[in-house]
């Protein structure tokens, strides 16, 4: 048996799921990894060679065969190399009384004079336990398989971050990594397949998506049923209750309510939502929306649909928000507009000016109209820049007394047959057909970041005309899913 440190960023990347790691184990296939998670591989392996380029000795075992880098990295090691780039540290060990072989592939081993501190370079920009628990266990398991080879600790173990900033990471013995090897060891040892809840935004972005979700489909999985989180479903399984069928025959409104599954470090009763989960089962089941009250939709003669494209703080460490998109319809309906962040040290700050003289060139001409969005992130960032750069003339505070979230409004007023309330499933659900079904936010992101890597102005323009026609095809959504719910308030 084989334990590697890709084992524990399988187990929590892209979301923590426990079955990935045995599928993998299995060979079952998977689909290629998608241009988002093709785009970090590509900055990742850039941000780490040019961290190789800061040290002026180093011996590079990249390109030597993979069997004998370990062999090569004791040597280097013996023989107090001043960094060692690319090694492999190797053990045999006995875990849950399985013999294993534990390999892990450091980044950079570096002389500290009496030892080596070992490094690691992400992009991730925050190293974290919540954040990113993998690379903490990945940098715990180099420093243990450090430890177990040389008989004696790391000077240190530390992170070179996205920020370029030096993180240090505790070690403590290989205590936690050990714990969480002997689980994935268990994982990969299992003689079938074993019960892993699905999730919409869990699975969505998995390699093993179009394997998985399709067996849950067809065995009408609770997990499948709006309001049941991982927690939940894993109780309900336990207890028998493993489909939409089972749940809606055998568990009323009371008994849901009153049961408990854990919460962080305690139980916690479902409570309160079992109504909306037995609502949500009962659409799933039969296939057809419920309609609970008429849309809390504000009166007016016109919209604003209202979205935005931004990076996440693993890519950017603002979080920049590089498109606000925007465009007026109803009565006076008008042209999509977009403010676009540039891609100077001013852009990020251009494109909030940008988006602020266009909010209020509308304000101008129609008045206190609703800025329309889906879910809690635009009104998120709203607050993100105001407090970053101001809002001198009052106009993003403006948009923020005017903005209207469409997914609550949809929630409170349909229970819809679906696994998810994402904008992109309930669009669908409507009848809305995109031009560019295959894009979407990760894309899009990719697709910024292929723009600003580039010195090329024809391509960066290239590449922006092409996500502000996706951005366009979102506000075109949101007002074909605001058409719908105001039919349903008629």
């Amino acid at each position: 048996m084989r334990l590697t440190a890709s084992d524990i960023y399988g187990y929590y990347r892209p979301t923590q799921c426990a079955l990935r790691l045995y599928l993998r184990h299995k060979g079952e296939q998977e689909v290629a990894l998608g241009p988002y998670e093709q785009v970090l591989l590509t900055l990742a392996d850039r941000h780490e060679k040019a961290h190789v380029e800061a040290f002026p000795r180093v011996v590079n075992l990249s390109s030597v065969r993979w069997d004998e880098r370990a062999d090569q990295t004791t040597r280097a090691v013996n023989e107090s190399a001043p960094v060692i780039y690319q090694g492999v540290l190797k053990i045999m060990a006995v875990l849950s009384t399985v013999e294993c072989e534990v390999v892990g592939n450091p980044d950079f081993l570096i002389n500290a004079g009496d030892g080596y501190l070992i490094r690691d370079s992400k992009i991730s920009r925050r190293i974290n336990e919540n954040d990113h628990p993998e690379i903490l266990r990945q940098l715990e398991l180099y420093g243990w398989l450090y430890e177990q080879t040389f008989d004696k600790p790391p000077i240190r173990l530390e992170v070179h971050s996205g920020t370029g900033n030096i993180v240090p990471v505790p070690y403590d013995g290989g205590a936690a990594v050990r714990s969480l090897l002997g689980q994935i060891l268990q994982l990969k040892l299992a003689e079938s397949e074993f019960y892993e809840p699905v999730g919409w935004s869990k699975c969505e972005s998995c390699t093993f998506f179009n394997r998985c979700w399709p067996i849950a489909e067809k065995r009408r999985d609770i997990a499948l049923v709006g309001g049941i989180d991982q927690a939940l479903a894993e109780v309900l399984w336990q207890k028998g209750i493993r489909s939409i069928e089972d749940l809606l025959a055998n568990v009323d409104e009371p008994q849901l309510a009153a049961l408990k599954r854990p919460w962080g470090n305690r139980l916690q009763r479902v409570g309160a939502r079992a109504p909306e989960i037995l609502r949500r089962a009962r659409a799933l089941l039969e296939g057809r929306e419920f309609v609970l009250q008429s849309p809390q939709i504000p009166d007016h003669k016109n919209y604003v649909m209202f979205d935005l494209e931004g990076l996440p703080p693993q890519l950017d460490e603002l979080e920049k928000i590089y498109l606000w998109g925007l465009q007026v319809y109803g009565e006076n309906s008008g042209t999509y507009q977009a403010a676009t962040a540039g891609f100077g040290d001013e852009g990020d700050r251009q494109g909030w000016e940008h988006f602020l003289a266009i909010s209020r060139s509308i304000f101008e001409h129609l008045g206190d109209l609703p800025f329309v969005h889906w879910s809690h992130y635009e009104r998120t960032k709203l607050e993100t820049y105001i407090r970053r750069y101001g809002d001198v003339d009052g106009v993003a505070a403006r948009v923020l007394r005017n903005l209207c979230d469409l997914l609550p409004i949809t929630q409170d007023a349909m229970v819809l047959p679906l696994p998810s309330y994402g904008l992109k499933l309930v669009e669908a659900y409507v009848g809305f057909r995109r031009e560019r079904p295959q894009a979407a936010g990760d894309w899009a992101m990719a697709k910024y970041i292929e723009a600003v890597e580039t010195e090329d102005p024809e391509v960066q323009l290239a590449i922006m005309d092409e996500i502000l026609s996706y951005n366009r095809e979102d506000l075109a959504a949101l007002w074909a899913v605001f058409e719908w719910l105001q039919k349903g308030r008629a």
